[in-house]
C-alpha cells in the first residue's frame, strides 16, 4: 500500500487550527471597531502563512488556513449567504461533568441566496502560498436547520422545510463550482447535526420538537445530495462528522448504527470523517455499511485534549477498523479541529503540532510515504 497522489491522503486533519493570541485579540479588537477590515486582513494574513508553515513542517499533504479567517467554523457561511442570522440553539454543549455551554444557530429569517463568494478569499489566499493541496471547509446544510429544529425559519419565508433545503442546495452547489473553478479540489462538509442522530436522547427530542429522526435523517441526506451531486469531475468531496467540539465540551455521545446504513450508502461523498476518539462515537462494527467505493477517515486522535496518543495504540485500532473497510481505504486525522471557535480547545499549540505529527508517522508506519 501506497500514499494516494489525491485526497483524502492517510495523514489528514480536519480543517480548524488553534489560533494564535495576537490574532484572537484581532478578533475582538476588530467587533469592537478597534481596528480596521484591512488592519484585521493583515494579522490574519500572517497567522495563516505561519499556520500552513506548521502543516508543512510535520509532513501532512494537505493543508488549510485554519479557519483563521472566521469566527466559528459555520460563522462565515452564514456571513455572507443572504436571508441567514443567528439566533440562540434548542441545544446546550456539555462536558464529563455536567457543564453546560449555550450557543448560537443559524436562522433563516429571508430567503437564503448565494450573491457573493463564500469561501472564495480564503481560497485564493491560501492557494498562493502552498503547494500542497488546499481543503476548503463548509459547515453542512443540515447545520442550518438543525439546532433549531422546527424554528429554524421565520415564518412566512417558505411554504415548507423542502422549499428551503432546496435554496440551501442550490447555494452550496454555486459555491463549490465557484470554488472549483478557481481551482479547488478538496471540500470538506462538516457535519454535526447526523452525528447527533446517533444519540437515543437526541432522538427523543427531536420527536418532542414534532419530527420523525428517521425521515429527518432522510431529509438531510437528500439535501446533502443535491448540495454536492453536481460538483465537477476531480473535486473531491469529504463528509466530517463529529457530535460537537466547543472548548472541549461536547452536544451528544451514541454510535453511528442507527444512521450507518443511510449515512454511508446513502450521501454521495468520496469520503467520511468520524469521530471515533472517545467509546462516546461506539465500536467500527457499523462501518461494514460503508461501500467499497468510499474512503472513510479515522478520527482517533483526540483535539480536545493534552495528552499525546500513543502509536502503537493508534495502530492497533486502524487494523480494528481494518476488520470492516479495506486497509487501502482507511486514513488518520484527529476527530475534529483543534479550535471551532475563535477560542479553541483546551490545548497548546506544541500539543497540536505533536498530535498532527504523530498522524503523519503513523500514517508512514501504516501505509508508506
Amino acid at each position: 500500500m501506497s500514499a494516494p497522489a489525491n485526497p483524502p491522503f492517510r495523514a489528514e486533519h480536519v480543517g480548524s487550527l488553534l489560533r494564535p493570541k495576537d490574532l484572537t485579540q484581532a478578533f475582538r479588537a476588530h467587533r469592537k471597531d478597534e481596528i480596521t477590515d484591512e488592519e484585521f486582513n493583515v494579522i490574519q494574513d500572517a497567522a495563516i502563512r505561519d499556520v500552513v508553515k506548521l502543516q508543512e513542517e510535520v509532513g501532512l499533504k494537505m493543508v488549510t488556513d485554519g479557519e483563521f479567517r472566521r469566527s466559528s467554523y459555520w460563522a462565515h457561511f452564514v456571513e455572507k449567504v443572504d436571508g441567514l442570522v443567528v439566533r440562540d440553539a434548542s441545544f446546550k454543549f456539555h462536558d464529563d461533568h455536567g457543564h453546560e455551554v449555550d450557543f448560537t444557530a443559524p436562522y433563516a429569517e429571508a430567503p437564503v441566496r448565494r450573491t457573493r463568494t463564500i469561501s472564495g478569499d480564503e481560497f485564493d489566499f491560501l492557494k498562493g502560498i502552498t503547494s500542497s493541496t488546499a481543503k476548503i471547509t463548509m459547515p453542512s446544510p443540515a447545520t442550518m436547520h438543525f439546532y433549531r429544529l422546527g424554528d429554524s425559519i421565520a415564518e412566512g419565508v417558505y411554504a415548507d422545510e423542502d422549499a428551503y433545503y432546496a435554496d440551501l442546495a442550490r447555494v452550496y452547489a454555486e459555491e463549490i463550482a465557484a470554488l472549483a473553478e478557481a481551482g479547488c479540489r478538496y471540500v470538506q462538509i462538516d457535519e454535526v447535526p447526523i452525528a447527533m442522530l446517533c444519540d437515543p436522547s437526541i432522538r427523543e427530542k427531536v420527536k418532542a420538537a414534532g419530527y420523525d429522526p428517521d425521515r429527518l435523517m432522510d431529509a438531510y441526506v437528500n439535501v446533502s445530495n443535491a448540495a454536492i451531486d453536481g460538483r465537477p469531475d476531480g473535486v473531491t468531496v469529504g463528509m466530517h462528522l463529529c457530535r460537537g467540539n466547543f472548548k472541549g465540551h461536547y452536544l451528544s455521545e451514541g454510535g453511528y448504527e442507527p444512521v450507518a446504513e443511510r449515512l454511508f450508502n446513502g450521501i454521495n461523498v468520496d469520503a467520511f470523517f468520524l469521530e471515533y476518539d472517545t467509546p462516546r462515537a461506539g465500536d467500527f462494527e457499523a462501518l461494514r455499511y460503508v461501500p467499497d467505493n468510499k474512503s472513510v477517515v479515522l478520527g482517533i486522535v483526540s483535539s480536545k485534549t493534552p495528552e499525546l496518543e500513543s502509536a502503537d495504540d493508534l495502530k492497533r485500532r486502524i487494523e480494528e477498523a481494518g476488520q470492516y473497510v479495506d486497509m487501502n481505504r482507511l486514513a488518520l486525522s484527529p476527530q475534529c479541529g483543534f479550535a471551532s471557535t475563535v477560542a479553541g480547545n483546551p490545548v497548546t499549540v506544541d500539543d497540536e503540532r505533536a498530535k498532527l505529527k504523530l498522524i503523519v508517522d503513523v500514517a508512514k508506519d501504516i501505509w508508506g510515504d
